[in-house]
């Protein structure tokens, strides 16, 4: 008996390490139940903004500046330092890609911001790990200086420009990024978009996904994405991320133990401003010059999206993901966004299935609620107000933080000034 069920038991843990583990197999129902709901209220809406390959490609762009600033802040927090700043690092990464973008391209437009928002990085560091400033205080100080030393600098360096700058903006920058699109797939024949255009249910939304995903899109666009996993492989497979993990958890540990947490703790936080100076650079990169204001709060978006992803790498990805598509959405056409409260009442409604079979009654009945309530909304508006269309991202950020923060789990030393012998 022993011996017969051994290898049915060696096969079924070879199939979960080949398939991913259940975690994996979990995520892919649930990516194919996404891809399902959204076909179901692209058809029942007409909407074909909803799942068009335009409005993936443009949710792509407008997600990756969020990831990065997302993955600073996890650097940052990791290591225990709270960065409010980040926005104050995207705006001074923003302006150093203008500066640099339009003298060298775009690839000095990349050093420009990269380096112009570590700067930002090392500021903050010195005032919370040196002198012991409180990070929150640190980060709006931050925030509220960057906006003023680019306007500054413009007015310093723009204004009397023979390249056409002026005050609020820079000279176009001298290059573009180079791009690509899968041959045959997405360009040629482009199989994807053909499928696309004949708007079959699923089958033409899964066509427009993978469209949007895969033509046009840039070079840096690819290698930001690449950064996600990489992130995760340095600060879970490495002794680096555990030593920079450990200075968030517990320093007084981490020192006790020979991790130099000082050190550790700037490297994290220059490469955070680093890191969100490059989500300034992609900004850049979609209007090919610098704008005063151009980063809208992003910012603080892409903290957001850090909180909603629970600190960690995948959920990050995830959160900037959401934020993205609301924001394309919203760019591509105002009555889709109606479409949206069609989305958000099949959601609530499985949620509030699924917190009834596990005979949770409130939460049960609030989703259901709330989900009647947005269906009402779907059946009587036509059209919302310009604002509002305007607002749904940061709506959207108001409602996701809402229903995660009972299941977030930040670092334990997140925000304490550590000083060495007080712990």
């Amino acid at each position: 008996m022993s011996t017969a069920i051994a290898p049915a038991a060696g096969r079924g843990a070879l199939t979960d390490r080949l398939l991913g583990g259940n975690r994996s197999r979990r995520l892919l129902v649930l990516a194919v139940g996404l891809l399902l709901v959204f076909s179901v209220v692209r058809v029942v809406s007409g909407e074909e903004a909803l799942t068009s390959s335009s409005t993936f490609a443009a949710a792509l762009l407008l997600a990756v500046p969020l990831a990065l600033v997302a993955l600073g802040g996890l650097f940052s927090e990791r290591a225990g330092v709270v960065n409010i700043g980040l926005e104050g690092m995207m705006i001074l990464g923003t302006w150093g890609a203008g500066f640099a973008g339009y003298q060298w391209g775009w690839a000095g437009a990349l050093v420009g911001g990269a380096v112009c928002g570590a700067l930002g990085g090392l500021l903050h560091a010195v005032a919370t790990v040196t002198f012991g400033v409180d990070h929150v205080v640190s980060g709006v100080a931050i925030n509220i200086l960057a906006a003023g030393v680019v306007r500054f600098l413009s007015e310093l360096l723009y204004t009397d420009n023979e390249a056409g700058g002026g005050v609020t903006q820079s000279p176009p920058l001298s290059s573009r990024p180079p791009s690509f699109s899968l041959p045959v797939l997405s360009s040629g024949p482009d199989l994807l978009g053909d499928l696309e255009s004949r708007h079959w249910f699923l089958l033409s939304d899964l066509a427009g996904l993978l469209r949007g995903l895969t033509n046009g899109v840039g070079v840096l666009t690819l290698l930001a994405v690449l950064m996600i996993p990489a992130a995760y492989l340095l600060l879970w497979r490495t002794a680096f991320g555990l030593r920079l993990r450990s200075c968030g958890e517990n320093p007084a540990a981490a020192d006790s133990l020979g991790v130099p947490v000082y050190r550790m703790k700037y490297i994290a936080v220059v490469i955070s401003g680093a890191l969100a100076g490059l989500g300034g650079v992609f900004l850049v990169f979609i209007a090919n010059i610098y704008r005063e204001g151009q980063t809208g709060g992003r910012g603080f978006i892409g903290l957001a999206a850090l909180i909603f992803g629970n600190w960690r790498p995948g959920g990050l990805a995830a959160g900037a993901g959401l934020f993205g598509f609301a924001d394309a959405l919203q760019l591509r056409s105002r009555t889709a966004v109606v479409a949206l409260l069609l989305l958000v009442a099949l959601l609530l409604a499985a949620v509030a299935v699924w917190q009834a079979m596990r005979r949770k009654v409130v939460p049960a009945v609030l989703a259901a609620a709330f989900g009647v309530a947005a269906l009402v909304g779907f059946l009587t508006i036509e059209r919302l107000p310009e604002g509002i269309v305007f607002f749904t991202p940061h709506l959207i950020t108001l409602l996701v933080l809402s229903l995660a923060s009972q299941r977030l789990r930040p670092p334990k030393a997140d925000g304490l000034v550590y000083r060495r012998g007080e712990h």
